[in-house]
């Protein structure tokens, strides 16, 4: 499962056969899942995206049985628990009063997370919730608890509220990659290479957000490349109050942009936006500490034809040998992949921009490396350092946090 689509992921987890798959199909209104009597229809996760009545898009991911059994069982259920790395919210479904280790696992490995989530139990036309069920639920979770029927449909407006409120606010923001950096009328130069890996005909993500995002702020966008900055600044005398880059031109712009105007890059704006910045601009500094045979970890939270000009595959690794002087190990794992080997290997993890994944995606791809004391940066900040203008770069958001 790749985290392609930024809109609020919800996944839905239980046992076999508990309504998972038919639950989809009644927040949606439409038979998009398949639905089936046999236990273990569902045999790894699937993500849809959709509508879902009175709470508009989002991303649901269906997964297999927390009870699958067998060898085949035991891989569907390691990818199910993976899953709850890149959701915002979880709904753990239970039938016939069944509420167990399965059940407490989950919730353990949400509460492992910081998911939040809700509890339903189905087939409530079959059997009712009984007080002493929900007394167990109670002990091992504070989340609500909703009585369901897919038969009857019973509730399933209270299921939408309760997912409505239970959903971070988070999954549904649009946050500013420049709010309270930039000022009604402020001019903001915004500097973007063309070279081999610019997509051809349009512009990567974080570029394209920044231009919107002077715009949502009334200030006004000046577009150019690299090659033709110090001609604009020379030529029309106009001041930016602000200059974004391309991290890959850090070292060049940072020459010609005046030391009064401050400079910063697309993929360190965000990064503010969309990762743990304060854990980043700490992080970044281990650089400096790096020794001979550490193992350095990319993250490369998308997956796309790898070429010699691969800014997380060869670039930072040449970049970094080069600055430290020393001989690095460096791997890289793609997409949502599982990283292989213990996070304590490493002396050092770096996160690419994440504009193909999501906040929460971002923040659960991380924690683990955070919670251990192995310091973490991304592609931006890491450039930036090398360069010789990491402070230059985040003190436009230092100095406004």
């Amino acid at each position: 499962m790749k985290g392609r689509d930024l809109k609020p992921h919800i996944g839905i987890f239980g046992r076999r056969n508990v309504g998972k798959s038919s639950l989809i199909n009644a927040l949606t209104r439409l038979d998009v899942a398949i639905v089936s009597e046999i236990a273990g229809t569902t045999t790894d996760p699937v993500k849809k995206s959709m509508e879902i009545f009175g709470i508009g898009p989002a991303v649901i991911v269906d997964t297999a049985g927390i009870d699958d059994a067998g060898e085949l069982g035991e891989k569907r259920i390691a990818k199910t628990l993976e899953v709850i790395k890149q959701i915002d919210c979880a709904i753990l479904l239970i039938a016939n009063n069944m509420f167990g280790e399965f059940e407490e696992m989950l919730i353990q490995k949400f509460n492992q997370y910081h998911i939040k989530s809700i509890i339903i139990h189905n087939k409530a036309d079959l059997e009712s919730l009984r007080n002493e069920t929900i007394k167990l639920i109670q002990q091992t979770t504070n989340a609500p608890i909703v009585e369901f029927s897919i038969k009857t449909n019973i509730n399933i407006e209270v299921i939408i509220e309760t997912l409505k409120n239970t959903i971070p606010e988070t999954a549904y923001q649009n946050p500013s990659l420049l709010k309270g950096i930039i000022q009604r009328g402020d001019i903001v130069m915004l500097i973007t290479p063309v070279d081999s890996e610019a997509p051809d005909g349009r512009m990567i993500l974080p570029q394209v957000m920044a231009i919107r995002d002077v715009l949502d702020n009334d200030a006004i966008n000046i577009v150019v490349k690299e090659t033709e900055a110090e001609y604009f600044l020379q030529n029309t005398g106009i001041k930016p109050k602000l200059v974004i880059t391309d991290s890959q031109a850090f070292g060049f712009v940072n020459q010609i942009i005046p030391a009064d105007i401050p400079l910063t890059g697309f993929s360190v704006a965000y990064a503010r936006m969309r990762g743990p910045f304060d854990e980043y601009v700490k992080g970044t500094k281990k650089v400096a500490d790096l020794k001979d045979g550490d193992k350095i970890l990319i993250l490369e939270s998308c997956t796309h034809q790898v070429s010699c000009e691969d800014i997380g595959r060869f670039k930072i690794p040449r970049w970094l040998r080069a600055f430290t002087q020393k001989q690095l190990e460096f791997d890289v794992v793609a997409g949502l992949n599982e990283i292989q080997h213990p996070i304590t290997d490493y002396a050092m993890v770096i996160q690419c921009g994440g504009c193909m994944v999501t906040h929460k995606q971002v923040f659960s791809r991380l924690s683990g490396a955070i919670d251990a004391g192995v310091p973490v940066s991304n592609y931006g900040l890491t450039i930036a350092y090398i360069n010789g203008v990491f402070d230059r770069a985040v003190a436009p958001f230092i100095n406004n946090q």
